[in-house]
């Protein structure tokens, strides 16, 4: 019964993830239209933020229980898992245009990101109360200018909007009024999380059945199963062709892992004595690094490169099962 119950879970998940990042997308891209902000905006900021919200539950959550090292490696594991596997991902099943924007301001602040969280945690051996000030701070100024930037880009260049009405690819999505908008994104974004649950309660029984040990589920599939929302919102988002939302998506939801959920949770909790290891963080600065001049070749990810983050995926899992069985 447990079996079939679990089935169940795993199959429910999956299709909750599906409707959930196709409620997302197609609400994004409307309120995008009737707010006259790019797709790519509302990539970096609504989606990419409400896609983060497991992975702020789970911080916070462990950051009142004292938890530092739940806290701190469900951030640097998510940020791995969003450049690495999802980006990899996307580029696999169809090459990801690069916004030179995008490029520009956005991808640089991702990486000074993931840089603060590395000197900040290695200086102070976690993150302090301080640390959270700053990143919190950071957040919100990073937040204000994107959507300040793409209104002024808006009302300067009417092609900006063009753009974005004819980004729409659904009739449907076109006749939706801003408040149907809203409540299709609110929609989404409880399936994704509902979806992320019962897929990864379903993988969890099914590890433990095949005798996979505690440490590895706790390395693998917890650690996707929070990018699961970021996951199944990007490859929804490529197949139809919205790739703005797509690579923004990833890159909003790192920015947002580190300044946003590393700028609450300390407040709540400093983050001490946690046991990140240098080969989490490297591997975390080196995804971070790499993306830029994977961006600037063309201007896109091609599939080649997305084999060639998949296999950096591949390869940091692998020894994390390793380091486990020892």
């Amino acid at each position: 019964m447990q079996t079939i119950l679990n089935l169940f879970y795993g199959a429910s998940g999956v299709a909750a993830l599906y409707y959930g990042a196709e409620f997302l997308v197609r609400g994004g891209v409307r309120i995008a239209e009737r707010c006259r902000i790019s797709p790519l905006v509302i990539g970096l900021t609504l989606v990419a933020f409400a896609t983060s919200a497991p992975e702020l539950v789970v911080s916070v959550d462990a950051a009142i229980a004292g938890n530092a090292d739940i806290s701190l490696g469900n951030v640097v594991g998510s940020n791995i898992c969003n450049i690495a596997l999802i980006l990899g991902l996307c580029a696999v099943i169809t090459p990801l245009r690069v916004n030179t924007h995008l490029f520009q301001f956005d991808a640089p602040v991702m990486l000074l990101a993931a840089a603060m969280l590395t000197i900040f945690y290695l200086t102070g051996h976690g993150i302090s109360r301080i640390h959270g000030a700053i990143f919190f701070a950071a957040i919100i100024l990073y937040t204000a200018w994107s959507v300040r930037q793409a209104k002024r880009e808006a009302a300067v260049n009417a092609a900006v909007v063009e753009e974005a009405r004819k980004s729409v690819s659904s009739g449907n999505a076109k006749a939706m009024r801003l408040p149907a908008a809203v409540l299709l994104t609110i929609a989404g974004l409880a399936l994704l999380i509902l979806g992320a649950k019962l897929f990864l309660a379903g993988s969890v029984f099914f590890a433990r059945l095949l005798q996979v040990s505690d440490a590895v589920i706790g390395l693998t599939l917890v650690a996707v199963g929070t990018s699961l929302p970021e996951l199944a919102t990007s490859v929804v988002a490529a197949v139809r062709g919205e790739k703005d939302i797509a690579i923004g998506n990833v890159v909003g939801s790192n920015i947002f892992n580190v300044f946003a959920i590393l700028g609450i949770a300390p407040l709540i909790s400093p983050l001490r004595n946690a046991t990140l290891s240098y080969v989490d963080l490297g591997v975390m600065l080196l995804c971070s690094v790499l993306l830029l001049p994977i961006m600037r070749t063309g201007w896109k990810i091609s599939r080649l490169e997305g084999v060639f983050l998949l296999l950096i995926y591949i390869a940091y899992t692998a020894w994390l099962i390793m380091q486990s069985a020892l």
